[in-house]
Order: structure tokens, then sequence, then C-alpha cells
């Protein structure tokens, strides 16, 4: 296992390219009554200092299970969740986690196999994940099933099971008697084994560890588990180590590093590891500074494109007439020279001249046929370019496919045709992978060096085994592969040239896919990840340079001019048509991540659609914008600052709610920063952390701004976690300017705690504390009105309480 958990993508190595992200624990909020609640709106969203506070190292995962059987590890897609199970069974395989005797990885990708020809023990010995050979199935299913409390048991792949309702729901009698009594039997589907181990039928008293994302299907998990752990991204620290690992040449990677730093959005962008990864392929080519990708847009279209020319061969074949060009004038000289050397002799002379007269033939020869060649390459490589440009459109119209049916994974019945698959596989954009585990005699092969064992995926392995002259095909039965999409932003972006750049795509159908459609207010269903990139590359390309997408279509210059004007005419009219009064907060930043990719528009004929769509958000955006609930990462955070800084050109002023967002505290710096912003509100730790920050680097503008734009009401004090700290904070950065640059009226919306926060408001000279609850709805219980009567004559500053 040690050996097989080592793969990473792009083919690097786990043990030199791994970097230690931090897990933070989540709490749910359960009501007990709907069990088809959507798993995104039920978490607890926490400040950034409390998310570090509840943030545990790898080494502590288990430990702080406390006895809980069933977990769940969210993190949207490029997070690290995979990476962190393979690091995770690499720790267990060098007895870094002493919990379990056994560990086994079970990919949901398996429930494409249908047939009922599988036991409990085929399942877990020969189709999980990374395990070795066994010598003695017997024995060792036999120690399995006598302590199945020390047997961790993995699932990953839990965001493309399409039906994993069905995994949920209660399964037949006589299915549960028949697992129970024999689960060696060779007679079940591994549908029905995966539900009997979630359902407890199967190994009950096993740990089990489910990998997904926070949206769609995860939602169903909610009634069966009890600890929520989640994948919390590369800190700018963990970004600075992975481009340091990834470049090996120190000045490559102090270009690289340059080039990060000094576009913004790019470095933010890293903040997600699976994209940190993408952006290191294009610093890898990138030349200049000029060149960098400044949306999410443009940096999947530099991807992409470098993969196509990968394997298009080397420039330097198509130079080669021109190279013997520069040798034959050599060639010639020396003759002359030769020739000159003998004027005195008449014969010399006259073979010279025939020497030389036979040399010029021979080089014009020469030419016409190199150039009849270079012609030859030419046209060879327009009808490749012309090719691979419909095999890239078919393979777009795939990944649209597999968007819209929520799966990386290539259904089985759809047919491909061998020369779509060959080049996707090339270009790296499919990976075939094996559902079976190799036999012991293939594995020895890979013992000693180079790259490890890919879970049986083919395009690394097959390039291994090329090189080490043997045969590609090393899989026990080929008739088990599967082929599936190497990287999820790169499915969304090519599903998205399928939607803005075919034809075949019609002005009404591309509409339908447009976000924010109409519809009864509150009752938008969430939209899956996976849908919402595939609408924001959309209208990226939609506004892209035409020059730069010319090897993603096969139109005309005409024709696809007018095919993209139409449809940025549907966008413009789809917008413009919009109640922006009528949006969620989710839809709101939403839409700045949609304008923001179409802001960077290539301008033509003195036309600017794209910041069109900015202007027309930044004057339409509402003046009291909240994002409650809605978390907001660091690319989320830059796109908004990008709207309201817009929204402050136009002479708008904002108020900003940013409390159970998860705001980065770097992120509320540069909000809160914005001359365009009146008040704001923010976790308390937060927010005081930020002035703790400000103070140290000496910042009085920011600071001072930082605290007297800053709003109690509606303040809601049983949030905050640690009262003594915020005391203890408040007495040094509250009273340092608040009670001199804000108003002396405070509004609380509670009296939970007011004694506590006495020690807080008293020395700031308050003159009124307006309480929104009244005393008759709000319930303190006999104990809290004795606190409440104890305190308020110690306010010698207060006169007024409503």
């Amino acid at each position: 296992m040690s050996q097989a958990c080592q793969h990473m993508e792009g083919g690097l190595r786990l043990s030199a390219h791994y970097v230690d992200v931090s897990v933070s624990q989540r709490e749910i909020v359960r009501s007990g009554k709907n069990t088809n609640r959507c798993l995104d709106k039920e978490l607890i969203i926490t400040g950034d200092r409390d998310r570090q506070k509840s943030s545990v190292g790898r080494s502590q995962i288990f430990d702080s299970l406390d006895g809980k059987r069933c977990s769940l590890l969210l993190g949207n897609a490029g997070m690290g969740k995979t990476t962190l199970i393979k690091k995770l069974c690499l720790d267990w395989s060098k007895d870094c986690i002493p919990q379990f005797d056994f560990v086994f990885l079970l990919d949901g990708k398996q429930l494409t196999l249908t047939e009922p020809v599988h036991s409990l023990q085929t399942l877990l010995l020969s189709r999980s994940s990374f395990v070795p050979p066994c010598m003695d199935p017997e024995g060792v299913y036999a120690q399995i099933l006598a302590a199945p409390k020390r047997v961790l048991v993995v699932f990953d792949g839990f965001d493309e099971l399409r039906d994993y309702e069905m995994l949920l729901q209660t399964q037949e009698k006589d299915l549960v008697a028949s697992l129970q009594k024999d689960s060696k039997a060779q007679a079940f589907t591994v549908k029905q084994l995966f539900s009997g181990i979630l359902q407890r039928v199967l190994l009950p008293g096993c740990t089990l560890l489910l990998a997904t994302r926070p949206k769609g299907t995860a939602s169903q998990l909610l009634r069966r588990t009890d600890s929520f752990l989640e994948v919390c991204g590369f800190t700018p620290a963990n970004v600075e180590t992975y481009v340091s690992q990834y470049f090996s040449d120190p000045e490559l990677r102090a270009s690289a590093l340059d080039y990060l730093k000094s576009c913004n959005y790019l470095h933010l962008l890293c903040w997600n590891p699976g994209l940190c990864h993408l952006v290191c392929n294009v610093l890898e080519q990138c030349k200049s500074s000029d060149a960098l990708p400044r949306t999410l847009t443009t940096l999947c279209h530099k991807v992409l494109c470098l993969k196509m020319e990968k394997d298009r061969g080397s420039p330097e074949s198509l130079v080669e007439p021109k190279s013997q060009k520069t040798v034959e004038p050599i060639e010639e000289t020396e003759i002359s020279n030769n020739s000159q050397g003998r004027r005195g002799h008449k014969n010399n002379r006259t073979r010279a001249r025939a020497v030389a007269r036979i040399s010029s033939r021979s080089q014009r020869a020469r030419r016409m046929k190199g150039q009849e060649k270079l012609e030859e390459e030419n046209a060879c490589e327009d009808t490749n370019r012309t090719e691979s440009r419909e095999l890239l459109s078919q393979l777009c119209s795939l990944a649209w496919e597999g968007v819209k049916s929520n799966s990386s994974v290539v259904p089985r019945e759809r047919t491909i045709s061998t020369k779509l698959r060959a080049f996707s596989l090339k270009a790296g954009l499919l990976l075939s992978q094996s559902l079976m585990k190799r036999t012991p005699a293939k594995l020895e092969d890979n013992e000693g060096g180079g790259r490890e064992v890919n879970n049986g995926t083919v395009g690394v392995e097959e390039k291994e085994s090329k090189q080490k002259g043997g045969n590609a095909e090393t899989f026990d039965e080929c008739e088990d592969n599967i082929l599936l999409w190497a990287n999820p932003f790169l499915q969304s972006y090519m599903a998205a040239v399928h939607l803005s750049l075919s034809r075949t795509v019609t002005d009404r159908s591309f509409l339908q896919t447009l976000p924010f459609q109409t519809g009864a207010k509150g009752r938008r269903k969430p939209q899956r990840e996976e849908l919402e990139l595939t609408q924001r590359f959309a209208l990226g390309l939609l506004f892209h340079n035409r020059t730069e997408l010319q090897m993603l279509h096969s139109y005309s210059d005409t024709v696809f001019r007018d095919m993209v004007a139409s449809k940025q005419a549907l966008v413009m009219k789809h917008l413009e048509g919009l109640s922006f009064g009528d949006l969620s907060s989710a839809q709101i930043l939403e839409m700045c991540n949609y304008v923001y990719e179409a802001s960077f528009t290539h301008k033509e004929r003195g036309r600017d659609t794209g910041g069109k769509m900015l202007a027309l958000l930044a004057v339409h955006i509402p003046e009291f914008l909240t994002f409650r609930g809605v978390p907001l990462s660091p690319p989320d955070v830059f796109t908004v600052q990008n709207a309201l800084s817009r929204g402050g050109a136009e002479g708008r002023r904002f108020c900003l709610d940013l409390e159970d967002s998860g705001i980065q505290i770097c992120g509320l710096r540069a909000l809160v920063g914005l001359s365009n912003i009146n008040t704001y509100r923010a976790c308390i730790a937060d927010v005081l952390t930020l002035w703790k920050e400000l103070e140290k680097l000496g910042d009085e503008g920011l600071l001072q701004g930082a605290v007297s734009k800053f709003k109690i009401h509606p303040l809601k004090a049983t949030q905050v976690p640690s009262w003594q700290m915020e005391c203890q904070l408040s007495k040094s950065y509250i009273s340092w300017n608040l009670s001199l640059k804000c108003a002396s009226r405070i509004r609380m919306n509670t009296y939970t705690n007011i004694c506590k926060w006495y020690v807080v408001l008293e020395p700031l000279n308050f003159t009124s504390i307006s309480v929104v609850s009244s005393l008759y709805s709000n319930v303190i219980s006999d104990e809290g009105a004795e606190s409440l009567a104890a305190v308020l004559p110690h306010m010698a500053s207060l006169t007024d309480l409503e």
C-alpha cells in the first residue's frame, strides 16, 4: 500500500509533493424533521479564527472522533480530499494510525459494476484500492469479521453517485438475511454490498469515513453521520510550499513565485490545491507577467492549450528544410575556395565549374524537395488540426453530458470512437481506470523506483510500461476499464465550450442554461458545483479574445462572430431583465463571479459588452449586502471586491453583513478597506483579530476605518464563543477609538449574557441601549432577570433602555 498510495496528479509523488493542509471540525444544525435537507444549508459556518481553533492535524483526525463511527470529509472539487485520503492510507501503512488493523478504500465508480458476482470478501480484498495481494484471504477475512471495530472503511467519489439515494433505502428482508448469513457468497452487486456497509448490515461497528462535496448527494448522509470534517485548503504559506516543491530548478521556482505574486487573483485561486496545480502548469510555460491568466476561464483555456500542444510533435521537425539551406552555402564556399586555389590550371578550373554547376543543380533539387516536403507537412498539419478540432468538439459535447448527469464517469453504454478515445487519453483529458486489482506478478515490475501505481489509471501506467519496453496492457480484465474525466475544472470548461461556441446549441437552449432562471422566490434548488462552474465558464468564453479561441472551433470568422454576438446579446438581455432585489445572497455571489469572468473582455469595434455587465451589476447590486450563511472563499472575496469597487466609481456606498460567511481575515481586511463601505458586520473574534493585526502594522488610517465602520447592531451575544477573550481584546481596541468615533447608542437583540457585555460596554460611556426583542418575547427566566437587575445600576452612563 505504501507504494500504491504515492501517485498524485500529474505524475507527482506523494512523499515529495504533499502539502499538509489543516482539517477543521464542523457542526451541523439538526431539526430532526426533514431528512432531505441540503447539507450546505445545515452546516454551521464559523469565523476564520474559530475555524483555526477547531482544526486538527492529520494525525489527530481519528483521535478527534471520540468513539464516533461515521464521519463525513467535506471539500469542494480540487480541495484535496482524495489526496488526503491517500496520505492517511500511507500513514496507516507506516503504523501511524494504530487504531485500525485494516483499512479499505472503496471507490464510488465501482457502482458501474452491476453484475451480482461479488461478495464482501472479494469487495474488500480484491476491489479495494491500494490493497496488496492477499496470500491467505480466508484467514484475513476471518480476522476482519472477528474485530470490525478495528476496521476503517473509506468511501471516496460519493459526489458521483447518481443513485446514491438507493444506497440508504431500507433493503429487502430477504437480501439483508442473505448478506448476514453468508457474506462470502459471490451473489451480490457492488451497490448491495455498499448499502450493507453503510446501513451497518455488514461489518457493524466498523469506522466509516465518507468523502464528498458539501452539495448534492451528500445531503442524504445527514441522518447517518455523527462527525463532520472539512478540508480547509491552502494558506499562502502552503501555496509557496507547493510551488517550491513543484519546481525543482531554483531559477524556475523563483520566477514562478514572482509571477504568482504579481497576479493577485491567480494567487488567490491557489487556495484550491487542484487549481494550484493548474496554475503551476501554466507558470511552467510562462514567459512574462503579461501572459498570466487573469480569470479562471483563461486559466483553464491555457491549460487545455498546453495539453493539446504537448503531443502534436516538436516544432523543430517543421523547419528541417531551413536547416538544409544553412548547410549548402558552406559547401559551395568550400568548393569556390578550392577552385580559386587552382586558377593556374585550366583543367582544374573547368572541373571546378562543372562541380559548382552540379552542386547548384543539386541544391535546387534539394530545395524543391524540401519545399514539397514542407508543403506536405503543412497540409498534414492542417488536416490534423482540423481533425483535432472535430474530436475536441465531440469531447466537449461529452463533457456537457457529464455535467448534466452530475458525473465524471463516461457511461459504459456511451459509444466512444477509437479515434476520440485515443485523442482524449493522449491529451490527458480522460483517464482509463481499471476496477480490477493487479496480480502479484505484475506488481513486482514496479518495485524499486519510478512512479508508483496509479490505482489502475492507464494513462500513467501505459507511459511507464512503454518506457520499460513492456506491454501497455497492464490489467487483468480490460472489460472492467472505465473512462473518467481527469480534471473536474477542465470537464466544466469543455462543457462550457460546447454551450457557448457550438452551433448545435440553439439560442433557446443556451438561454435555458443561463443562471438565475425566473421562478418562485425562495424555491430555487441548490445548483451543483459542476453546473455553476460551467455557467461561469460559458459567460467567460463568450467575452474572451476570439483569436485565442480558434483552436476550439472550425467555423469561418464571420459565422463564429455572428454566433458569439447573438449569445452575448442573449446574456445581456437576460441580466437586464433580472430583479436584483429578489436574488438571494448566494445568487449575488454567483453574479459577481460570472461578471468578473466576462469583465476581461476583448474589445472590438469600440464595444465592451463585458464592461457593460460590470457596470450593470455595480448599479443594481443591493446597498445592504448580506452574505450570512454563504461561504466566501478567497477568490469569491476578490470578485465581490471588484464589484463593490466599480460601484464606488458609480457613487454608490454599501453596508456589508459578513457574519457566518467564513471569510478569512485577509479578505475581511480587503473589503473593510474599501472607501465606499459605510458599515460592516462580521464574526466578533475575526474583527478584533483584524484590529490587532492593523495595530501591529501601524496602519492607523485603516484601523480607524475598521473600528468606526464596525456595526454591533443587531448583535447576537450568544454567538460569541469566548467572553473572557472578547472582553480582554475589547479593552485594548474598542475603548481605543469606539467611544470617540462611533455613536453613543448601541442596539442589542437579546438580554442573554448582558451582564458579561457590561464588562465591554461600561467603559465606553454608552448613553443608550436598545433591545430589539421585547421582554415579553424574550424568555430570560428569573435568573436572567436577576442578573439584568444586578448589572444595570452599575452602568452609570446608561440613561435610556428601550
